[in-house]
């Protein structure tokens, strides 16, 4: 998992090609007038991304984990917490979504905040519980990026 701001971007340039895109793609895009809820393919299957905007909520104890994608996930609006956990660590499955790259999980997590301008980089080997509200619920748009392995 990689946690930082978009001002450091270009210390991600050799890590993987398509990380580095869609962290450009993060800093040079105006998020203003895309619209929540479409798929925006940027290289078809590769590299896509969606906006979404949500009530962040108390709790979220089932993480999530991809195995086919890389999530680069960024508030463009809005104050929420993360939970983060190795894969590894996770204590049980409790669903796979069929036809989608998603399984979700009950585990450890420790949180880290995500606020605009701050970005996470979850790759398959990382559990994620997102949308949990700091203080009390928060309207949040955020735009998630996925990058295919």
């Amino acid at each position: 998992m990689i946690f930082d701001t978009l001002v450091h971007i270009d210390n991600y340039k050799g890590i993987h090609e398509g990380v580095f895109k869609g962290l450009c793609l993060l800093r040079d895009t105006d998020f203003s007038a895309v619209e929540n809820g479409k798929r925006y393919e940027v290289d078809g299957d590769k590299l896509y991304f969606f906006v979404s905007e949500y009530e962040t909520k108390p709790s979220n104890d089932t993480p999530e984990a991809h195995t086919k994608y890389i999530d680069i996930q960024c508030l463009l609006s809005g104050t929420e917490k993360m939970g983060v956990g190795a894969l590894e660590e996770m204590t049980d499955e409790i669903e796979e979504r069929r036809g989608s790259d998603i399984r979700f999980y009950h585990g450890p997590t420790d949180e880290i905040t995500l606020t605009p301008g701050k970005f996470a980089v979850l790759f398959p080997g990382d559990a994620h519980a997102p949308s949990i509200a700091t203080e009390k619920p928060s309207h949040c748009r955020k735009v998630v990026i996925k990058v295919m392995i």
